[in-house]
């Protein structure tokens, strides 16, 4: 338990802390028996210390989509840069994407239809900044295409549209970024192989995209290039596509799965495919789900 926190050595002094105490920051100096620390840490007044957040990647880099400057294969883990103020990645097929602590959005890697959002489709090898706003909350990327949610609650696509994937009402691709309706009241998305779903704050869940296994769960096998709302509930809580299917939580603790049931992942005791939503057994206790998306690279933040 000892160590060096911000404030310095625990030693041979009375103990002390000095806040914050909720979050990263403060100290903790002086003489702290093993005792002493783990009943703080229990009354949540234990200090945590600083740490940075840096960001690894490692696995394919055919299109420096590991964002370490070339295009060399990496076994192991290494670092993107020396930053410590990355938040949250996001990986496509062949690119990558990431927010840092000051709501900036960057993004490397494959950019042949525009996925990078950096109104060209040239492929990046290193981190680059797209745009220069500072209010982006959380991308998630597919195949080719990303969507992004802004501080706003606004909703933003770019990169490859053939089946609507972006939700702007059209089949073109875009390589900046381009606001998906007028709403502001988006609160999270996931994207599949080559659909999006998305949940609002008042709780219903949207989705666009290829809907030809009825991964939209709207009743049909046919792609949407514009949101429609999954059923009229107002209760999803989460949401996870994957390659032609859909998952989601309920806040009732109930999983529900739509799309293809081949090799049985919608968990449904057949390989049958749903074009609405279909309750996952009966439990209702789920907390947290997702679903596979095929990506040759891998990242981690460290903490």
């Amino acid at each position: 338990m000892s160590g060096k926190w911000p404030g310095g050595f625990i030693k041979k002094t009375a103990p002390t802390v000095v806040g914050p105490v909720n979050g990263e920051g403060g100290s903790a100096s002086g003489v702290w028996t093993l005792d002493q620390v783990a009943d703080y840490e229990q009354r949540g007044l234990w200090p945590k210390p600083i740490f940075g957040r840096g960001l690894y990647a490692w696995g394919q880099n055919a299109t420096g989509q590991l964002g370490l400057g070339d295009t060399i294969v990496r076994s192991s883990p290494v670092q993107v840069g020396a930053l410590t103020t990355w938040e949250k990645p996001a990986t496509g097929n062949q690119y990558t994407l990431c927010t840092k602590t000051g709501g900036t959005l960057w993004a490397w890697g494959n950019n042949n239809t525009g996925q990078l959002g950096l109104s060209s489709n040239t492929n990046q090898s290193s981190p680059v900044q797209i745009g220069a706003l500072t209010n982006w909350s959380k991308a998630s990327a597919n195949e080719a295409s990303t969507i992004a949610i802004k501080t706003d609650g606004t909703l933003w696509g770019w990169g490859y549209n053939a089946q609507g994937q972006l939700g702007i009402g059209n089949t073109t691709n875009k390589s900046s970024p381009v606001q998906v309706g007028s709403e502001t009241n988006w609160l999270d998305l996931a994207t599949g192989g080559a659909h999006t779903l998305a949940i609002k704050t008042d709780g219903t869940l949207w989705a666009w995209g290829e809907g030809s296994a009825g991964e939209l769960g709207d009743g049909t096998t046919v792609d949407k290039s514009s949101p429609v709302q999954v059923g009229a509930l107002t209760t999803w809580a989460q949401c996870s596509p994957g390659y032609k299917q859909s998952q989601a939580l309920k806040t009732d603790g109930t999983l529900w799965a739509w799309g293809s049931g081949a090799n049985g992942t919608l968990g449904q005791g057949n390989t049958t495919n749903y074009s609405s939503p279909v309750q996952v057994g009966s439990l209702t206790t789920w907390s947290k789900l997702a679903a596979g998306n095929d990506g040759p690279q891998r990242l981690v933040i460290s903490s």
